[in-house]
């Protein structure tokens, strides 16, 4: 597996869920720009391990955590957020030293993850206190109760964003939490999870590392209450199945295959801007990444020759160094996943309309811009997850925008760029995703109330917004025949 040339380097990596090599016990963790292995190797914890963790947080949680009232709870878990600013710039260099995202996107996540400590947290708490409801002639009290252990498994693409929009509306709620995160990312996952541990009672939230073996023992332990994963939808699936056993709750958030719609009324610079910028970010392996993009025929030229004078100033390279746009893939088999699909593509009558240099070492991709797709295209069906702007028309007419943007097994977010706000708003409304943005890119404008949740193989269940951070406890009705005490 070594070049004995190059001690360190890795050359070939083991087929697995993300092509990720397990040996003697340890994850090899490797860097995707240069292919050297990181140090210190991860152990994965061993079945005794999973068993006792689960065993401390259903003992922590009865006797300490869940006895906390929810405001110490909530000022405790500020605390652990405040202690990842401690370890702001460690995590930054960690996100792009494991998955290849560039310093500026590594940045923006850390950041993002370390500003929850204050409205978020406020909302988490307020999504968490009793409600009363009275007619004068009786009182009832709806109080929410924990549900016990909660396992978080955490995605490798926004390996310290993903973990605390989870575990800490389950922390709220009263719940121990276990985090396992990605193979791919472990010592981000790591440090993100034991900086916030730091604040808490012992064993009220731990860290789990492994594969899907790890995972699978998590998620089928009775003694788990509730999985909250974000991932593909073929591991949710698996996820769904094992819980369904003893109606184990469970929050998936899934993949998507998320359309834009671009009507000739609609402001095109702006449009071709965010077409490249939101199919490229993260080199495209973001969940809600524009994955299709419908242009009205009328404005099909113009429109193109936009997106590729822009995808052209895009820079692949180093994620560390300054004035890149777009690192490495994660890994090698995800690189490969895309490479398939583009190839694919031209082999159906894709017309490539830009194709760009690519590092040759490390896990670069080309940023490619395709035009006259089909529907029946695997790029047009299956998640992508990948740095390609795929480009196909539509009539103009509002219900051929809402026929191709549905034709699709997916749900999770969609996108309609229209100078008719009116029309935006008509055809949002019947597109079958969580969420629409109009004009603009969901996630980012969204406001911080909203659910995140995916129609379809998109997901089942919420996270975030008032709703999502419900998810993690139960509703309990204390019915009084006079005023609740």
């Amino acid at each position: 597996l070594k070049n004995q040339n190059q001690p360190g380097v890795i050359t070939k990596q083991a087929t697995m869920v993300q092509g990720v090599e397990i040996k003697d016990g340890f994850i090899q963790n490797v860097n995707p720009a240069t292919g050297a292995l990181i140090t210190p190797l991860v152990p994965v914890s061993t079945p005794d391990q999973v068993a006792e963790a689960i065993t401390l947080a259903n003992r922590t949680q009865q006797t300490t955590w869940s006895a906390l009232p929810l405001p110490k709870r909530i000022e405790l878990l500020r605390e652990g957020v405040a202690n990842i600013e401690e370890i702001r710039e460690e995590l930054i260099a960690t996100i792009t030293k494991e998955m290849g995202k560039i310093t500026a996107e590594s940045t923006d996540e850390v950041d993002a993850a370390i500003g929850l400590k204050r409205k978020w947290l406020n909302m988490v708490q307020e999504a968490n206190e009793d409600e009363r409801l009275g007619d004068g002639t009786s009182e009832s009290v709806i109080v929410r109760d924990p549900l016990g252990v909660v396992v978080v498994i955490s995605p490798w693409n926004f390996p310290a964003g993903e973990i605390p929009l989870l575990a800490l509306p389950a922390l709220a709620a009263g719940n121990a939490v276990i985090v396992k995160p990605s193979e791919v990312t472990p010592l981000t996952g790591a440090l993100l999870t034991n900086a916030i541990a730091k604040a808490l009672p012992v064993g009220t939230l731990q860290l789990l590392q492994g594969d899907g073996v790890v995972g699978e023992q998590l998620v089928s332990s009775p003694d788990v209450h509730m999985v909250a994963m974000t991932g593909s939808s073929a591991t949710g699936k698996k996820i769904m199945e094992k819980c369904a056993k003893n109606l184990k709750r469970i929050v998936l958030e899934l993949g998507g295959k998320d359309p834009m719609i671009v009507f000739a009324d609609a402001d095109l610079d702006k449009a071709a801007n965010e077409a490249v910028l939101f199919s490229l970010s993260n080199a495209g392996q973001v969940c809600c990444a524009v994955e299709r993009i419908y242009v009205e025929e009328s404005v099909k030229p113009q429109f193109e020759q936009k997106v590729v004078d822009i995808a052209k100033s895009w820079k692949i390279g180093n994620p560390n160094d300054e004035g890149v746009n777009m690192g490495p893939m994660v890994t090698e088999m995800q690189r490969e996943k895309v490479r398939e699909q583009v190839a694919k593509a031209k082999e159906c009558g894709a017309k490539v309309l830009y194709e760009s240099d690519a590092p040759e070492k490390g896990n670069f991709q080309a940023i490619t811009v395709l035009s006259e797709l089909k529907q029946d295209m695997l790029i047009q069906t299956d998640e992508t997850f990948g740095p390609v702007v795929a480009l196909a028309t539509f009539d103009g007419s509002e219900e051929e925008a809402v026929r191709l943007a549905n034709d699709t097994e997916y749900g999770l977010a969609s996108y309609v760029y229209t100078g008719d706000l009116e029309k935006g708003g008509r055809v949002a409304r019947r597109i079958r995703s969580g969420q629409v943005g109009i004009n603009c890119y969901s996630i980012i404008k969204a406001q911080p109330k909203c659910p995140w949740i995916g129609h379809k193989q998109s997901g089942f269940g919420s996270h975030s917004g008032m709703d999502g951070f419900r998810s993690f406890s139960v509703p309990k009705s204390l019915v009084f025949t006079t005023n609740a005490p």
